[in-house]
């Protein structure tokens, strides 16, 4: 598959050809005929008024064809750009946790690999598993946010008796 460039290049020197020539192909007498320079005054404004006309039409027909270059090339890119992002996702099994530099060109990486943790050091040429940690062992130790409050936990918790005089009073109460 061609990449973005050298599809512009490849619209950019269609374009500048075109651009070079249309002013050759729209011209009514072709480009070999010789140029009328006469004295006669009524004459030259006959001419000119009936090029004018004509330069109009190829200026407007110029204008639509840069327009159509343009949107060919947005469009083009477009597509380029969609399917690169179609084939870059990596999916959601592999997720960046955090990241601390130690030096220049060395770090530790903390990625989320499925259900475990694995720590990670970084060298400038190798990449060295240190240690792999459960959801539940690195959660424990500090390495992860422990998960949010549901609806369901925060309502099971509420209902719940808190402290120990609370905790008497719900055994001791009876009907």
């Amino acid at each position: 598959m061609r990449t973005p460039s050298s599809i512009l290049a490849a619209v950019t020197t269609a374009t500048l050809t075109f651009g070079l020539t249309a002013s050759v192909a729209f011209a009514a007498d072709g480009p070999d005929a010789p140029l009328d320079l006469g004295d006669d005054a009524g004459s030259a404004a006959t001419g000119a008024s009936a090029t004018s006309g004509g330069s109009i039409v190829r200026t407007i027909v110029g204008l639509a064809v840069v327009l159509g270059v343009i949107y060919g090339l947005h469009w083009v890119l477009k597509q380029v750009k969609a399917s690169k992002d179609e084939t870059d996702e990596s999916g959601d099994a592999l997720e960046s946790i955090a990241q601390l530099n130690l030096g220049p060109n060395r770090s530790l990486h903390l990625v989320r690999v499925g259900g475990e943790i694995v720590l990670l050091g970084a060298a400038e040429h190798q990449v060295t598993p240190i240690r792999r940690y459960s959801e539940a062992e690195a959660t424990a130790l500090g390495l992860l946010e422990p998960p949010a409050m549901t609806l369901a936990s925060l309502e099971a918790e509420s209902a719940a008796p808190k402290g120990l005089m609370n905790l008497i009073r719900a055994k001791a109460v009876t009907k």
